[in-house]
């Protein structure tokens, strides 16, 4: 169908839907069954068969699967098969992790999918884009990703940027009559709007034509390769690190394996204790708990209101050492509310915060009502410049619509107005606002056929368009004098923290060219409004702690000077010898200039987003790593080119979100924090069960080493090893990854991005650890061997419980950078069940009967445990009073 050759009327009519109802709900779910989801499809998913196969190709795992066949094969069969279930216990356990991460991936896609603005049941709806159907009307603005293709029916100076279609960079004007050429190419159909192009500039409204593979980026998609999936720094270290430690894991099992040949214990037995121990001894489960860490990580910050578009981001943002933040919403509550309003040349002050309509009007602290001179006029006229709409849900009031348009409206409101665009009012033109212009105007025609422009935005740019000005008497000429008035109120307002809107107006005839440039000149000039977001309770707060992190906190706003430093100062960012620099002033100096004093500078006001990139690179050039908030489309190049961008989720634009590492569900500041905390203890967690992991891993090789070298029977038999690589090593391990933040993660200093895995003391751990774990359990071994040496499997159940549990106790070591006795062994749960569950594993394979020959062991009496528990406290006592 070519939809661009049909006008808006014969496409409502092919699609059974009008413009200004939309769908209803039924209607929405009977084309979804129809058309499908608006998704573009991906490659199919693994099979399930396959990714648990894929846990045992790994060499090792298929050496012992081989020499476990050899062992049936030679009458070996209660081995053979402890070992067999073993390897495939440890299969699932690779299998569930893999799903668990993989479905937690998909999480993430459906929740950072963006959201589509439709008109349903005659009420304007945000729905995530996959939930778009044919048939819906849906409303676009500037910074929006187009999310179907749609005909496009209403446009207001609207513009797209195909390239991603058609490789042409330059915007494209969009129109809505229709186009009777035939055989259009995609960038020629100006009536049309395509998936995944972005709106510039304007706003407008379409009709969904094609959806999900059915669109012309479906078409595209279907041409595409499969992706690679992405690795993250630490998983290219972890897998660097996994490759020497199977080279030094190889050459230690094939020592103790000649050794103990040497020394004439038999050659088959030797050969599978090696490859066990070789099994045992690499963390060939190392990339499947980090992934599992990371995912887990990634959902605690979704519960945190973070979401994670890029893993990478997860390692990066304990690195963070500037925090280069917007403002509004961020900082603040983004309710714009109307604190003050300057006419006649008097302040009147608006009672009453946010959205909420219950609020007076004094003057002088006595009240005022809408026979106060102009005050009416000024309020209808900015109620009538307005495209905001109050809405409520759940009992509050919310803005649908620009923040600033919202707090005009609520002003109105407060005073009792409202304003019927049917029968009083209608609109005949409007001229958005746009960054170039900084002001939005409208022509009304009232019941009466008159007609009137209302213009408001920056006072700077209305007041040298004014000609007049309203006070008590009516209107009159301004004069070089009553501008500097006005301009000392603005000051004073600004200085108070206040968000100034000038707004004007003048009479027009009905025979005035609506296209004429000379429209918006020779205004009345009727007051100002005085606005002020706000800041968030709990910012100021998060400062602090950013602070003690080593994280400095940088304001970036478009706002007044004297606004941005009153909030700064409000919230305790700006110190008393800290800098606050305006755009201007940026324009003016080399990089080189603001590299020597970006350090000492906290604001930055009247800035552009050309300007915000010069800011980050300032940072990076000086050695930072810069995180960068942002939501408008022209903020895109600043976030992507700063180490962590961070998107706004609610006000800001897909293609922001697209560019970002890190999406803020809530638009707050703390949330930054709260990602900053979960970052860096993440990666604090990766760190505790490496340590854990390599700790038991050395342990466990060196027993064995060491009675090699000391000529002594084998401590561990093949079953005893794999079973401590599967319960002892796994469970804690998993358990470690859901450990909490310790208490001073934030008064440290942020991580250099350059740091090695084992810094910080960290191999110095895993050695001394390891080495101690081994010696305790091979004392063990020969003091019961020496005491009983008729009786080889009581001194293995000895040396085997004491391996345990000195692991078992070692975890709790693990959780802290310091001390064992310097966090509550208690605040991990999940730790004390995984212990608790291995410790009954544990007394299971040691007094239960049926599994006794099969793991080699015997019941223990008191006093042996009496033992064990001295020796496998050894450890963690003798280091667990330094933080070495």
């Amino acid at each position: 169908m070519n939809w661009y050759q049909l006008d808006a009327e014969k496409v409502e009519q092919k699609l059974l839907v009008t413009a200004n109802r939309g769908l209803t709900a039924k209607q929405a779910e009977e084309r979804r069954k129809q058309y499908g989801e608006n998704i573009l499809e991906a490659k199919k998913n693994t099979s399930k068969w396959l990714i648990f196969l894929k846990q045992f190709q790994d060499f090792m795992v298929i050496v012992l699967l081989a020499a476990t066949l050899i062992a049936g094969l030679l009458g070996e069969f209660i081995d053979a098969i402890a070992i067999m279930i073993i390897v495939f216990i440890n299969g699932f356990i690779g299998f569930f992790q893999e799903q668990k991460a993989e479905n937690s991936l998909e999480k993430l896609k459906e929740l950072s999918a963006p959201i589509a603005n439709v008109l349903r049941n005659e009420k304007w709806e945000k729905i995530t884009s996959r939930d778009v159907v044919v048939g819906d009307i849906v409303k676009i603005n500037s910074g929006d990703r187009i999310p179907a293709d749609i005909r496009i029916v209403k446009s207001n100076s609207m513009e797209t940027e195909e390239s991603t279609l058609t490789g042409e960079s330059l915007p494209v004007s969009k129109h809505a009559t229709e186009i009777k050429k035939d055989n259009l190419d995609v960038q020629d159909q100006a009536n049309m709007g395509f998936m995944g192009t972005l709106v510039t500039r304007g706003s407008g409204v379409g009709i969904v034509v094609g959806t999900g593979m059915n669109t012309v980026m479906g078409q595209i998609a279907s041409l595409m390769a499969n992706t690679k999936k992405m690795v993250t720094p630490l998983e290219m270290k972890l897998a660097e690190l996994g490759k020497i430690l199977i080279v030094v894991a190889l050459l230690l099992t094939v020592l103790v394996a000649g050794l103990g040949i040497i020394q004439g214990h038999p050659m088959y037995e030797m050969f599978l204790a090696g490859v066990s121990l070789a099994v045992a001894a690499i963390p060939e489960g190392l990339p499947a708990i980090v992934t599992v860490a990371l995912s887990l990580g990634v959902q605690r910050m979704i519960r945190k209101k973070a979401i994670v578009r890029k893993l990478s981001a997860v390692e990066t943002l304990g690195c963070a050492s500037v925090i280069c933040s917007d403002k509004t919403g961020t900082m603040t509550e983004n309710q714009m509310t109307v604190k003050e309003i300057y006419l006649n040349g008097d302040y009147l002050y608006v009672s009453g915060d946010g959205y909420q309509i219950q609020g007076d009007y004094f003057l002088d602290r006595k009240k005022v009502d809408r026979s106060y001179p102009n005050l009416e006029n000024m309020l209808l006229n900015g109620m009538l410049c307005n495209n905001a709409i109050l809405n409520v849900k759940k009992g509050k009031n919310y803005i649908d619509g620009d923040p600033t348009d919202g707090a005009l409206l609520v002003a109105a409101r407060k005073m009792g107005l409202t304003v019927d665009f049917g029968d009083a009012y209608r609109i005949v033109k409007e001229f958005p606002f746009d960054s170039d212009r900084k002001r939005m105007s409208v022509v009304v025609e009232d019941k009466n056929q008159m007609r009137f422009l209302i213009t408001k935005g920056a006072p700077d740019v209305l007041l040298p368009r004014s000609s007049y000005y309203l006070d008590k008497d009516g209107r009159k000429l301004l004069k070089n004098q009553n501008k500097v008035q006005i301009e000392n109120a603005i000051n004073e307002m600004a200085g108070k923290a206040l968000r100034t809107i000038a707004i004007s107006m003048k009479s027009i005839s009905a025979n005035t060219s609506l296209d004429s440039t000379l429209l918006e000149d020779e205004l009345t000039f009727i007051g100002l409004y005085g606005l002020m977001d706000p800041p968030r309770k709990e910012v100021k707060t998060a400062i602090r702690e950013c602070r003690e992190a080593g994280i400095k906190t940088v304001m970036i706003t478009g706002d007044h000077v004297n606004t941005a430093r009153a909030i700064a100062k409000n919230l305790n960012l700006l110190p008393e010898n800290g800098l606050v620099l305006e755009g201007h002033q940026l324009n003016n100096m080399t990089s080189e200039d603001l590299g020597n004093i970006i350090d000492d500078t906290y604001v930055f006001a009247r800035v552009t987003p050309e300007h915000k990139l010069k800011i980050v690179k300032a940072f990076q050039e000086k050695g930072h790593i810069v995180a960068m908030t942002g939501d408008g489309v022209n903020d895109a190049p600043a976030i992507k080119a700063s180490d962590i961008g961070i998107s706004m989720g609610i006000s800001g634009t897909d293609v922001t979100k697209e560019a970002s590492s890190l999406i803020l569900m809530d638009d707050n500041f703390a949330t930054i924090k709260s990602a900053i905390q979960e970052g860096r203890n993440i990666y604090e967690n990766i760190r505790k069960f490496i340590r854990y992991l390599l700790a038991s891993n050395v342990g466990e090789i060196l027993v064995m080493l060491f009675a090699m070298l000391l000529a002594l029977p084998l401590p561990l038999i093949p079953v005893q090893i794999l079973w401590v690589n599967l319960v002892t090593d796994g469970l804690p391990a998993m358990a470690l990854g859901l450990d909490k933040a310790e208490g001073d993660v934030m008064k440290r200093s942020p991580r250099n991005p350059r740091e090695g895995i084992f810094s910080r003391g960290l191999g110095y751990k895993i050695i001394s650890r390891g080495i101690l774990i081994g010696l305790v359990t091979l004392i063990g071994f020969v003091v019961t061997y020496q005491n009983n040496p008729d009786n080889l499997i009581f001194a293995q159940t000895t040396a085997f419980t004491t391996l345990v549990l000195a692991q078992l106790i070692h975890v709790f070591d693990c959780r802290s950078e310091h001390s064992i006795f310097s966090r509550n062994p208690f605040e991990n749960i999940y730790l004390i069940f995984a212990v608790l569950s291995s410790l009954l594993l544990l007394l299971v394979v040691i007094y239960w009967p049926p599994l006794q020959p099969i793991f080699h062991t015997v019941s223990l009496a008191f006093r042996d445990w009496m033992l064990i528990v001295a020796l496998a406290a050894i450890p963690t006592v003798l280091f667990g009073f330094t933080k070495k």
